[in-house]
């Protein structure tokens, strides 16, 4: 028998590190590739805040810190009214999260990338394109993520801003125009991120004039627009080598997506109810949220399902007999079975809204919210109130509107059956296939 015959050849399992920032909306895309890239037989590593190693290991993903931790800046309530400041919100996440943490961010992210084949980045994860540039000459490829459409801050297309929403008037003076405003609200943000160009020039990479919140987040490799092609087309001015992958939906929490037996008997007691909740990261700052949408849904005579999260704050103290209030469910299994959604327009509840093929009454509270509400009423399967407008009077005359006119319906049905066609965990690996192919074959 030859030598060779007797050794066996051991392949390494390609790493792939998926790096993100933010609440579960933002973490559930990651899982949701994680799941498929371990399905192909890859090895993915979530790289994020510890706060998520939980979520991440229940479903035996290997799961790696990434500093800045939440609990470094006191109550998490408190810390979610200055980050879903309409107006400072930004600012603060930029300016007091991220720049005060970057050396250790980098070393925590680099140490996640050793012998890593791969980094997928979030718009948020500024040293990830540092990690990324040093670690190119040891092969390793990246590719970014534009969570949602209002990532690609594009002339042709241009999306609201949260502190400004009228600006979105603006765009009947075309791209040139939109353009020049572009470059405006970019520049007042340079001074946000002067340590991030120190930092990089401690490094030893080379200088640049790159904007980490802007052009500086993307890969010149790939660029993955995770959310579906119902909100937006690819447009001249989206970097190089984007592909939009349809939404990566993930919502089981390391068991099978079920509702709870109460919230199940509730569903089977009456008419569809309507469904009021505000993501995972708005819910943290409800304030009168839940108790005016409860009193809503009783002007309407309309049965309804409060989503309150953790704060016990957030749940009425009173609830009539078709009202009822749970912590969570999973959005996969209960939305379809809503006459309405209400909800913050984040763009993770707004995918499963739209998957559901359910119309919705969207009140944005800040980021991309604004933007992902305007999105989904052009397509004519939503209404937007605005969130200092929302109370018991407002709510219910926009929900009446909505309930009542069945072209919402008919549209959001529509919408649905296209989302649910769509793949966006499989595209958005196939893409990344394609890309270490090219690199490593």
């Amino acid at each position: 028998m030859a030598a060779s015959d007797d050794i066996l050849v051991k392949v390494r399992t390609r790493k792939i590190v998926l790096n993100t920032f933010g609440p579960l909306g933002d973490l559930h895309p990651y899982i949701a590739l994680a799941l498929e890239l371990r399905e192909r037989g890859y090895r993915p590593i979530i790289a994020a805040n510890n706060s998520h190693r939980p979520v991440v290991e229940a479903e035996g993903i290997e799961f790696h810190a990434v500093r800045p931790e939440v609990g470094d800046f006191g109550i998490e309530s408190e810390l979610m009214k200055k980050v879903m400041d309409l107006k400072s919100g930004p600012e603060y996440v930029i300016r007091h999260l991220l720049m005060p943490n970057l050396p250790a961010s980098y070393a925590d992210l680099n140490a996640a990338c050793e012998d890593a084949d791969l980094l997928v980045t979030h718009p948020l994860t500024l040293t990830a394109p540092l990690v990324a540039e040093k670690r190119r000459s040891q092969g390793m490829n990246w590719a970014s993520v534009a969570i949602a459409p209002s990532v690609f801050l594009s002339a042709y297309d241009p999306p609201v801003f949260a502190p400004a929403p009228w600006l979105i008037h603006l765009r009947v003076f075309g791209p040139r125009f939109y353009r020049w405003l572009l470059s405006i609200i970019t520049g007042t943000t340079r001074s946000w991120v002067e340590p991030w160009h120190k930092f990089r020039s401690e490094l030893k990479l080379p200088s640049t004039t790159t904007n980490p919140m802007f052009s500086g987040q993307f890969s010149p490799e790939l660029v993955l627009a995770l959310f579906s092609p119902q909100l937006a087309q690819p447009q001249p001015d989206w970097p190089q080598h984007t592909t939009i992958t349809g939404f990566p939906f993930y919502d089981r929490r390391g068991q099978a997506a079920t509702l709870a037996p109460d919230l199940v008997s509730f569903l089977e007691a009456g008419d569809p109810p309507v469904v009021f909740t505000l993501g995972s990261s708005a819910v943290m700052k409800a304030e009168g949220f839940y108790s005016e949408s409860a009193e809503a849904a009783e002007l309407l005579g309309r049965r309804a399902v409060l989503l309150v999260g953790r704060d016990p704050r957030n749940r009425p103290q009173k609830l009539h007999s078709g009202v009822v209030a749970f912590e969570y469910a999973p959005f996969s299994v209960l939305l379809s079975q809503a006459s309405a959604i209400v909800h913050q327009g984040g763009v993770g509840t707004t995918a499963q809204a739209m998957r559901a093929g359910r119309p919705m009454l969207i009140v944005p509270f800040g980021f991309d919210q604004p933007d992902n509400a305007a999105r989904v009423q052009r397509l004519g399967i939503s209404r937007t109130l605005a969130r200092t407008a929302y109370n018991r009077a407002t709510a219910a005359r926009e929900l009446s509107k909505l309930l009542s006119d069945n072209s919402y319906s008919q549209k959001a049905n529509q919408v649905g059956i296209h989302v649910r066609k769509e793949n966006g965990a499989l595209e958005a690996c196939n893409a990344m296939e394609s890309l270490m192919r090219a690199t490593h074959n």
